[in-house]
């Protein structure tokens, strides 16, 4: 059997879900995919032949973790708990084309195939719903080794296409279904500085929100208006108050995104908005959570100029990818970026897990 599952891109509401605001997101045509049956032992054999690995355990002893992050094991763990039941060993070889470590949501996409294979693959098989494998993949990725993260890597991935996520007052996942044209990714093959940029995105916001809501107590980022922000001027550093206003503004923007891409009769200048609304996130993202880099930066204009309507930094930042809105002439779009330095991958949006073959 063949299991696959495709990366995403965050449209709006980045560095927005761990404020308690909702996110939009896409998964894209870059897929991680599972693929082996089962072993006459108790055994577990995982080749990862595009980077050089394996990895090897027995079911029929306990699963400690003997790594950083061990999914593998965790996943395992997680469904015996639920009552899934393994006794034979399997052999599986996975291979994908998501970019690792780039902040498109390779490591997620890897947990929910592996989600899929495995309880299609228990003694007591059960095919389950996109949700509950987003759900259990988080539990393993996430809960399991307590890391910081919400819910849009394991949902975007499961579900597929767009999707809208809130996560409080309680999760709320809806499926939008528009017409979208070609994106193009660019991977900037830095390193992200994922611990640097949630010191000032996530922890640096919390202090403020902190140090607002002690000064009003009526203060909500989910419903404090824009122009309500000056009479907090005063009591913030300069800096503090364009990121507090940043992270409204993308508020607003998202918003507005959810309404375009939801309408039933979408405009006739609907890509130039669309890709407007990503080049407004993308701004806030560069000038106030700064989150991107120079590279970045290049590859964007560069991208822009070669045709592209919009686009922003994509994932946790300070390296990692970009993506733009391509509707016309990806092809120029992607050489514009690969100019830059970048590695350019022209993707659509794109189904969940799935199965691919038996």
């Amino acid at each position: 059997m063949k299991i696959s599952t495709p990366g995403r891109i965050c449209f709006f509401g980045e560095h927005q879900d761990y404020l308690g605001l909702p996110v939009v997101a896409a998964a894209i045509s870059l897929r991680i995919s599972i693929e082996g049956g089962f072993r006459n032992d108790t055994k577990i054999q995982i080749h990862l032949p595009d980077i050089g690995q394996s990895a090897s355990f027995d079911l029929s002893q306990t699963l400690p973790y003997v790594q950083e992050r061990d999914y593998f094991r965790s996943t395992l763990n997680i469904l015996r708990r639920r009552g899934f039941v393994f006794s034979r060993g399997l052999t599986c070889e996975v291979r994908g084309t998501i970019p690792i470590n780039s902040g498109t949501s390779s490591s997620s996409a890897l947990v929910v195939t592996w989600a899929n294979f495995l309880t299609r693959h228990a003694d007591n098989p059960t095919e389950l719903t996109p949700k509950e494998l987003g759900e259990i993949a988080n539990e393993a990725e996430v809960l399991e080794f307590g890391e910081p993260g919400g819910m849009m890597d394991h949902y975007s991935t499961a579900i597929g296409q767009v999707i809208y996520l809130e996560s409080r007052p309680r999760i709320h996942v809806e499926a939008l279904t528009p017409r979208l044209g070609t994106f193009v990714l660019g991977d900037s093959q830095q390193p992200k500085d994922t611990l640097g940029i949630l010191a000032r995105c996530r922890y640096g916001m919390e202090r403020i929100i902190g140090q607002v809501s002690a000064f009003d107590a009526d203060f909500s980022m989910v419903n404090t208006p824009i122009e309500a922000l000056e009479k907090y001027q005063t009591l913030l550093t300069t800096d503090d108050y364009n990121l507090l206003k940043a992270n409204v503004e993308d508020r607003d923007i998202l918003r507005e995104g959810k309404a375009l891409l939801a309408s039933d009769t979408p405009s006739t200048d609907f890509d130039q908005q669309f890709g407007g609304l990503l080049y407004r996130h993308f701004e806030n993202l560069r000038d106030f959570k700064q989150t991107s880099t120079p590279k970045i930066n290049r590859m964007m204009e560069a991208a822009l100029k070669a045709g592209a309507l919009g686009g922003k930094i994509n994932g946790s930042g300070g390296g990692g990818c970009m993506f733009v809105y391509a509707p016309q002439q990806p092809e120029a779009v992607a050489e514009a970026i690969e100019r830059e330095g970048g590695k350019a991958y022209i993707v659509t949006t794109d189904s969940g897990t799935r199965v691919d073959s038996y």
